[in-house]
């Protein structure tokens, strides 16, 4: 009874190690590339510091599942941010800035490249009408910033 338990729990585990490949949906940018997962890991990095944004956060399984002995795809998110916009925010809606850092997503593909992908900032901002107009205008420029990290980690060689 508890083999088949644990085969019943193993193969649970594998369904989930070799979910799909990331697709897109609204309000999201995805961007699949050739690049490898760590590669594409190390571009997003260098260009949210080109964009003159800051990594504040990272976090993933792929690590602590290896060190549980599970195997499975690369997968990290990247908060980024930087105090300027925190500043900015804050002015406009309190409620706001629980969604900071805005979050980017590499993940590895069935077929060992990676794909990056992220909610867009208007997206992320939307809900917060008592922002306003000028909520509205940071979220823009914060699209075209998450826009050119993006271009440039999916083109850097």
């Amino acid at each position: 009874m508890i083999r088949i338990a644990c085969l019943i729990v193993a193969l649970g585990v594998a369904s989930i190690a070799h979910a799909k490949d990331m697709v897109a949906r609204e309000g999201w940018a995805v961007l699949p590339t050739g690049k490898s997962y760590d590669q594409l890991v190390t571009d997003v990095k260098a260009a949210v510091k080109e964009n003159g944004l800051i990594v504040v956060t990272q976090a993933g399984p792929t690590k602590a599942a290896a060190a549980r002995g599970i195997t499975i795809p690369g997968n990290r998110v990247i908060g980024v941010f930087n105090n300027d916009f925190a500043v900015r925010v804050l002015n406009t809606s309190t409620a706001a800035m629980i969604e900071a850092p805005i979050r980017l997503y590499v993940t590895e593909n069935a077929d060992g490249t990676a794909t990056l992908s992220y909610k867009t900032p208007s997206f992320v901002f939307a809900p917060y009408a008592e922002g306003g107009t000028e909520l509205q205008a940071i979220a823009l420029e914060l699209d075209g910033r998450f826009d050119a990290i993006a271009k440039s980690a999916v083109t850097s060689q």
